[in-house]
């Protein structure tokens, strides 16, 4: 995508040039383009079609799948982070590919695309239950993007996804389910003998996310004031880590600690030293048994174990975690604004947007404590 900015009567075409794969910012080259602004739209037109590229020179009809693996897919890399790509990769030769890769592109009809939805809603993913409305619409959004690049390249002339049925489409938002504090307790108190509860502690007292606790190293704690840095969330691409800057702006935050959560943590990396597992300040905080990095998936899939040999909790996921810290201090009566800057939200609408089905018990204890103290003046 290019644009046009003039300043001090020149004119320039800015042109996105993907993300920085270190920070994850968007990068933007300035090509300049003199005073006419007639050349400044030539130019324009030129970097627009030099991204967009020109039909391959080949006998023969174009498969989706070939379009997909050859040409699609390199030119996302350079717009995405690594975690997505790899994200793409993986449903474009587990999803897409092997039930209509090998249909021509110029031959690539709706109902094709139907059948595929239709096929990965009831029978598809690991177990063959179906997978969740969320991952059949980012399988879509896979093939409409495609096809509007075979668009520009000219290899088709119109986007039979935009025709497709709509049943791939998300489901509405549900309200986050969460543990009360005696269900939290239970599972702490059971979870403690396992080696790595001190990072479901931590997750638990902060309503961190599982990128943000893999990604913690000792130097993000300030053991003197109590307080934990939030810079990076780390994710596993092919098996090795990946850093990531945090999810918002917002989401690089400190955290104040409980004097409980510090000697968990003290003792922890006390473990780490008997070991022999690294553990200075810009080691990783929490390694696995090899003295790795700790895996984020790796987190939930133990957070299901555990839960399993617990029948009688309520089932949440890994995530809830942060949704019971949350929840816990508003019930609490802490302001939704401090509740708002330990989990990193943007803004206070959105956690009160979040947890507004706590709020209506709230707003009534409100009314009478105002009543009642009206009434006490009114005295």
């Amino acid at each position: 995508m290019a644009y046009i900015i003039e300043r001090k009567d020149r004119f320039y075409v800015v042109a996105y040039d993907g993300l920085d794969p270190l920070t994850g910012r968007e990068r933007r080259r300035w090509h300049p383009a003199g005073r006419d602004r007639h050349d400044a739209d030539a130019m324009a037109a030129r970097i627009e079609r030099d991204a967009a590229g020109s039909a391959p020179r080949r006998g023969g009809p174009v498969h989706l799948g070939e379009f997909l693996t050859d040409t699609w897919l390199p030119t996302k890399r350079r717009h995405v982070r690594a975690s997505t790509s790899y994200r793409y990769t993986w449903m474009v030769d587990n999803y897409i590919n092997p039930a209509i890769g090998h249909v021509p592109l110029r031959r690539l009809r709706a109902d094709h695309l139907d059948g595929l939805y239709d096929q990965l809603a009831t029978t598809g993913g690991r177990h063959g239950t179906g997978l969740a409305p969320k991952t059949v619409h980012e399988v879509h959004v896979i093939v409409r993007s495609s096809l509007d690049l075979a668009i520009r390249r000219q290899l088709v002339d119109g986007n039979v996804a935009h025709a497709a049925n709509a049943r791939h489409k998300r489901h509405t938002r549900t309200v986050p389910r969460s543990w009360t504090a005696a269900e939290l307790a239970s599972f702490l108190g059971s979870a403690r003998r396992h080696r790595l509860y001190p990072a479901l502690h931590l997750t638990a007292c902060t309503g961190m996310r599982r990128g943000e606790v893999a990604g913690l190293k000792w130097s993000d704690l300030d053991p003197i004031n109590q307080r934990l840095a939030i810079s990076r969330t780390l994710q596993s691409i092919a098996g090795h880590p990946v850093e990531f800057p945090v999810k918002t702006r917002t989401s690089r935050r400190c955290i104040d600690l409980d004097d409980a959560t510090m000697d968990v943590l003290a003792r922890w990396r006390r473990r780490l030293s008997r070991e022999g597992l690294a553990h200075g300040a810009d080691d990783w905080m929490f390694l696995n048994t090899a003295g790795r990095f700790l895996n984020p998936e790796s987190l939930s899939q133990l957070f299901d174990r555990l839960q399993r040999t617990m029948p009688d909790l309520t089932r949440i996921r890994f995530h809830d975690l942060r949704h019971t810290h949350a929840s816990l201090l508003i019930m609490d009566g802490v302001p939704v604004k401090v509740v708002s800057e330990r989990l990193g939200h943007a803004n206070v609408a959105f956690t009160i947007h979040t947890y507004q089905h706590l709020l209506p018990g709230m707003s009534a204890a409100a009314a009478q404590q105002f009543a009642a103290l009206l009434a006490a003046h009114a005295r």
